[in-house]
């Protein structure tokens, strides 16, 4: 038969004793910038594929992460090698709704990469595309242009272009 102790906190929690480990005093991590003595809860690499990490609380961790380059110190070779690996090794992750690599004016890399082969800026709205498209798909088509592979080539890059833009268009994610 177990046997009824009672509670020295009355029901109220912040009256028990200190005399319990969970009362000990908790380590704080202060921010690793110089001068700062915030709290450093964020932690920060101190070089690619290093486990060391620097502490920053939140207002210098902006600023960390704003000059942050990844590839400090790698040749082009060396970043361009890394990036590529990179990409193979996340290509599982990928989506074509949702991704992490973005651009400016908010449109995904193969908008602008379709503005690109339509020869457009990258702020160019779907009348423009139409009238662009039109142009080049009458410079470019293979019953003007025979014999000339090249021309062929370029004509479906233009249409495929233009195919993925008036998708992007009609689902309202242009």
């Amino acid at each position: 038969m177990a046997r009824y102790t009672k509670s020295s906190s009355w029901g109220f929690p912040r009256w028990r004793g200190y005399s319990d480990a969970n009362h000990a005093a908790q380590k704080v991590r202060i921010c690793d910038r110089e001068g700062c003595d915030k709290p450093g809860n964020f932690p920060a690499p101190k070089s690619p594929n290093n486990p060391d990490r620097w502490y920053f609380c939140e207002e210098h961790i902006v600023e960390y992460n704003r000059g942050w380059d990844y590839f400090a110190g790698l040749s082009k070779e060396e970043a361009a090698k890394r990036q590529a690996e990179e990409k193979r090794q996340s290509a599982g992750y990928s989506s074509t709704n949702y991704s992490w690599e973005g651009s400016e004016n908010g449109r995904s890399n193969e908008v602008l990469e379709a503005l690109r082969v339509l020869e457009l800026d990258a702020d160019a709205d779907f009348e423009m595309v139409k009238l662009q498209w039109r142009q080049l798909a009458k410079k470019w088509h293979p019953d003007l242009n025979q014999d000339d592979e090249k021309a062929v080539k370029h004509f479906h890059a233009i249409q495929a272009a233009f195919d993925l833009l008036r998708n992007r268009e009609e689902r309202g994610s242009f």
